[in-house]
């Protein structure tokens, strides 16, 4: 399985319907698909798909046609979700209405296209599955810890400051932690 860390889009057209797809992070579908709708007033559809793995390794999948004939958009757009294989992923697909009726077929087509088209422009990344952890230290080492967490690809949720020292609320594989763990050791508490 695979997965991307950042937006990746690219635009199809097809008999002057414009479909702007937007591949995503699970982690960014709930906000971009609510600035999506905000940035595009004028779109007539915001057809959806995600897969993510939840706290049971099980895999959840969604599709969602948005006004369109069930199962001609949310369904293809999953289906290229499933058939490469990408887990915590997500894609909204942006339609303008060209005026010309597509059909069942042709709005399948389309949408796995423009589904495809954003899938292309990506760049994937071996899934892992992250761990959430709570560090604490002293003042003194807070830019250490940022550092170390820099060197072994370990993302900061939360850093909250206390009276003794600064606590980070942190994510990472667990391969990375426990090598950001062996490399602080006990000198930072």
């Amino acid at each position: 399985m695979k997965t991307v860390n950042q937006i990746f889009t690219d635009t199809i057209e097809i008999k002057g319907s414009k479909f702007l797809a937007y591949l995503m992070p699970i982690v960014m579908y709930e906000e971009q698909l609510v600035h999506l709708r905000s940035e595009h007033p004028k779109a007539v559809h915001w057809v959806s798909a995600y897969r993510y793995l939840n706290e049971f390794d099980q895999i959840v999948e969604y599709s969602g046609d948005d006004g369109e004939p069930k199962g001609t958009s949310g369904k293809p757009t999953l289906a290229v979700l499933q058939g490469h294989e990408l887990i915590n992923t997500a894609i909204i697909t942006v339609r303008y209405f060209g005026g010309t009726k597509l059909g069942p077929g042709g709005l399948v087509r389309a949408y796995a296209e423009a589904a495809n088209a954003a899938y292309s422009q990506a760049v994937f990344y071996p899934y892992e599955k992250l761990m959430i952890k709570s560090i604490e230290c002293h003042y003194s080492n807070v830019s250490m810890i940022e550092y170390e967490m820099s060197q072994k690809a370990i993302r900061c949720i939360e850093k909250t400051f206390g009276e003794k020292g600064a606590v980070f609320k942190i994510e990472g594989s667990v391969e990375n932690l426990e090598q950001f763990y062996n490399v602080l050791g006990r000198s930072i508490f």
